[in-house]
């Protein structure tokens, strides 16, 4: 879902980024602290790489010596337009079915919860390789895993239009999934690799504008073609977008200069994998991070039903158009880092998730017009929390970034696939009625979360001043 997340122009890179989670911030410090974060999922190799490029970057090396891209410099346009395609590509396959759900749910004469693994099945399985894949980028090199990621992720989108029934459809839709895992897990690391620190907002803001595009352009597209010629050639106008994307990419992505390959044993990676599960606030980031998706994935998984029937009976292409209010999470990213400035982490999350419920609680409304105010506030507030919570990850991990930067992102996902099976069960269950329930039980979460986490915090301050005593 999500996300993952995570949705639609370069402002929107503030969704992902990393900010501190106390220290006042602006929209642009959010867009800063994301370069930092992922040019942390470089760290195994920096280690690789002192002896010739680090130790001049630490004491302050001329630029001139930086043989990094930068805006103006052979290769740095080519880098950022192949990015941005790859995130057209990934993100567009990712939830392509998900528009559709009610014509396949026609098609195979299937209930909504079991229409839904079709978004799940690919949602979770990224959310499992996403680990995996960022440690052997590690090893084999971020451009090559990219490249394999998404031929692999294109050549099963031209086979799932031909899906003789449901299940084949699911199983071809988690080994996408799969596929598409090595995009997010390899992408910041090659471009803060590769471009110097100054550029890299520029670089990061168009990739993360890839993503946000191709999520969004690739459920309009199949609405409306599905509209005119039925599901399959709408998932077929899909795959051939990824075509065109991918060998975009392979034709624009210049070579790696600075890329080390750094074998990381699995027991290493264990290790640093147990250290961020056993941190309390990376825990209940995660979790934030997985019940906001949960929110998400539940209403958007299921909406299309809703919209298709009575009272509201749209056509697939209208309902295909709905996802234009994921607009709204750009400004909602943008604005968590000036909400965070002004109210604390802790503040901007439950602003986020009153938001969020309000939206759950108007969207039961049988009115078009409330409707879709609802579903402008749930998108707000998720993206808002989202932003909060994600980019706090980096600053509370003081080892190991890239893991928990990757560890974010898998909860992420998983929230998603919850999200959407759940809330389709829901919706077959009880109706529209019974979504909203799932996603107000995931809201409290996130607030017994928070809340939680401010009890924590003032019982270690009292702890400290009876200390210092």
């Amino acid at each position: 879902m999500p996300s993952a997340s995570t949705k639609a122009a370069a402002t929107h890179a503030v969704a992902d980024s990393r900010k501190t989670p106390d220290a006042p911030a602006t929209a642009r410090d959010a867009r800063e602290t994301a370069a930092a974060t992922q040019a942390a999922t470089a760290e195994a190799a920096e280690s690789a790489r002192a002896t010739t490029a680090g130790a001049g970057r630490a004491a302050g090396a001329a630029e001139p010596r930086d043989t990094r891209l930068a805006p103006g410099a052979p290769g740095f346009r080519r880098l950022s337009l192949a990015l941005f395609a790859a995130g057209v590509a990934t993100f567009a396959l990712l939830y392509s079915t998900q528009a559709l759900l009610p014509a396949v749910s026609d098609a195979f004469g299937a209930t909504a919860s079991a229409a839904s693994w079709t978004v799940s099945g690919a949602t979770g399985a990224l959310a499992l390789c996403v680990l995996p894949l960022s440690a052997l980028s590690e090893r084999f090199g971020r451009r090559s895993m990219m490249t394999a990621s998404l031929a692999v992720a294109v050549a099963v989108a031209l086979l799932v239009p031909l899906a003789p029934n449901l299940e084949t459809l699911i199983v071809l839709r988690a080994l996408q999934g799969a596929a598409l895992a090595g995009v997010p897990a390899s992408a910041m690391a090659f471009l803060a690799e590769e471009v110097r620190p100054r550029a890299l907002i520029a670089a990061i803001g168009l990739f993360v504008a890839g993503n946000s595009i191709g999520g969004m352009s690739g459920r309009l597209l199949t609405g409306w073609v599905a509209q005119l010629w039925g599901w399959r050639a709408g998932l077929a106008a899909v795959g051939l977008l990824a075509v065109v994307c991918a060998v975009a990419f392979r034709f624009l992505i210049p070579p790696a200069r600075h890329f080390t390959s750094v074998a990381q044993s699995p027991r290493t990676l264990a290790r640093t994998v147990r250290g961020h599960l056993a941190d309390p606030l990376l825990v209940r980031l995660y979790a934030i991070g997985a019940l906001f998706m949960t929110v998400f994935g539940a209403v958007y998984t299921v909406i299309g039903y809703r919209l298709t029937e009575a009272p509201f009976s749209l056509p697939q292409g209208v309902v295909g158009s709905i996802f234009l209010v994921y607009l709204v999470g750009t400004v909602s990213s943008a604005a968590a880092g000036r909400l965070v400035g002004r109210m604390g982490r802790r503040g901007a999350l439950y602003l986020a998730v009153s938001t969020t419920a309000a939206g759950l609680l108007l969207s039961l409304a049988d009115t078009l017009p409330l409707v879709l105010a609802g579903l402008v506030l749930i998108t707000a507030g998720f993206f808002a929390g989202h932003a909060v919570a994600s980019s706090s990850v980096s600053r509370t991990a003081k080892t190991g970034r890239a893991q928990a930067s990757a560890l974010y992102q898998s909860a992420y996902y998983l929230g998603s696939s919850v999200g959407g099976t759940l809330g389709a069960v829901a919706f077959h269950a009880g109706g529209w009625g019974g979504t909203v329930a799932i996603g107000l039980v995931a809201v409290v979460g996130v607030v017994s979360v928070t809340l939680y986490g401010s009890h924590s915090a003032r019982v270690a301050e009292r702890r400290h001043r009876l200390a210092a005593v």
